[in-house]
């Protein structure tokens, strides 16, 4: 099949939207489907490069870090588009990319499939005056949107859930985004880079490392992980934040204010190919956000042998299992509890770490191509059954 995968962010951002995208792009080639991407330039500039098609673009930094909004008519990569006649289009953001994968798909007669990869409830308190506001608004935008689909894919339960309590009435299918898990499996001694990254950071060899990936924003309750760390931190154990974001001058104040200066380590935004070396640095992986859609970070902690340990969220009851590959904690009270078991017991750490690499397993890219092609080829094919597709 022809698959057109659109997205208003992609390469080299790193976030939850772009692992997805990339994997189920590497995934469905590998399938030997013909992939090509839609997205947006980090600049006025738009132009083709290697399968993919980059929009100019203009900078809304002012309404969500980050973000980026079409600025050009678009006009000659739409007609290069829909001459090549993708058998599917597939959006992964709801917003400038999707009215192009909207136009494209009625062009040509294909199926559009939607990846809900979003939690907007979650975010409207940069733009609404209230909580209840921003739900309204929320669940509007959603089927607005939703509504001029052919199906939808849901990372989790947790998000089928939310989108039927919507009145979304269009097709479901729970589909886990899946990962390469080969880069992120762990050695039996630390790797050379593992080795060069610790000396870098000035982490001792002996240093507990409680390692959070992801970005540092509200949404992500970073300061709640922050204000955790503090009842158990010491001169042995440290707590290393990678990734940026808009909360990091609050967060490094935050950090001053409480005295941990000397254990909190703000290792800024990495590429891509660096990330599993943080994550096995990590004796322990810790999140405190309740925004997931999924939390791809989490199963690629669990892939690297690192058990986790987080806020509890029902996007997660599959993931992280209480006593097996982690915790999932309600309150500090239970956060220093299950911390300070695992960090004094290493036979516990070692048990925890061999059950993450197995229950990551079922998260490989493989899986997820093969799962979400399926739904393709039961929509091109128009099959009554589409609903039945296992996932």
């Amino acid at each position: 099949m022809r698959i057109l995968l659109t997205s208003d962010v992609y390469k080299p951002t790193t976030n939850g939207v772009v692992t997805s995208l990339v994997n189920l792009q590497e995934g469905l080639t590998q399938l030997g489907h013909e992939v090509r991407i839609l997205t947006l330039s980090e600049s006025h500039t738009t132009y083709y490069k290697d399968g993919v098609w980059y929009l100019g673009s203009l900078n809304l930094s002012t309404i969500y870090p980050g973000t980026r909004v079409r600025g050009a008519l678009a006009r000659g990569s739409l007609k290069d588009l829909i001459a090549w006649k993708p058998d599917v289009v597939h959006s992964q953001s709801e917003f400038s990319t999707f009215i192009l994968a909207k136009r494209i798909a009625h062009a040509v007669g294909a199926p559009l499939v939607h990846t809900y990869h979003t939690l907007y409830e979650d975010y409207t308190t940069y733009f609404s005056p209230n909580k209840r506001m921003g739900q309204i608004m929320a669940q509007l935008f959603s089927m607005h949107v939703l509504a001029k689909t052919d199906a939808v894919i849901a990372p989790t339960s947790k998000i089928e859930r939310l989108l039927l309590s919507y009145g979304v009435e269009k097709l479901i299918k729970v589909i886990p985004s899946g990962i390469d898990l080969s880069k992120f499996a762990p050695t039996s001694v630390e790797d050379d880079a593992t080795s060069r990254l610790r000396e870098q950071l000035g982490i001792p060899k002996d240093t507990q490392v409680i390692v959070y990936v992801g970005r540092l924003a509200k949404e992500k309750n970073i300061d709640e992980l922050i204000s955790n760390f503090s009842t158990i931190a010491n001169n042995n154990r440290m707590l290393l934040l990678v990734g940026d974001g808009p909360e990091r001058p609050m967060l490094e104040e935050q950090v001053r204010t409480l005295g941990l200066g000397k254990h909190v380590i703000f290792a800024g935004m990495q590429k891509q190919e660096d990330i599993p070396s943080f994550y096995r640095l990590g004796t322990v992986f810790c999140s405190a956000s309740t925004s997931e859609t999924q939390g791809l970070t989490y199963v690629e902690a669990l892939a690297s042998g690192v058990p986790v340990l987080c806020r509890k969220d029902d996007c997660l009851d599959d993931l992280v299992r209480n006593g097996v590959n982690g915790w999932q904690y309600r309150t500090q009270t239970e956060y220093q509890q299950y911390l300070e078991r695992l960090l004094a017991d290493q036979e516990l750490q070692q048990r925890l770490s061999v059950e993450a690499l197995s229950s990551s397993t079922r998260y490989d890219r493989m899986v997820f191509a093969q799962s979400v092609a399926a739904v393709y080829e039961a929509l091109v094919n128009g099959r009554a059954n589409v609903s039945r597709i296992s996932a």
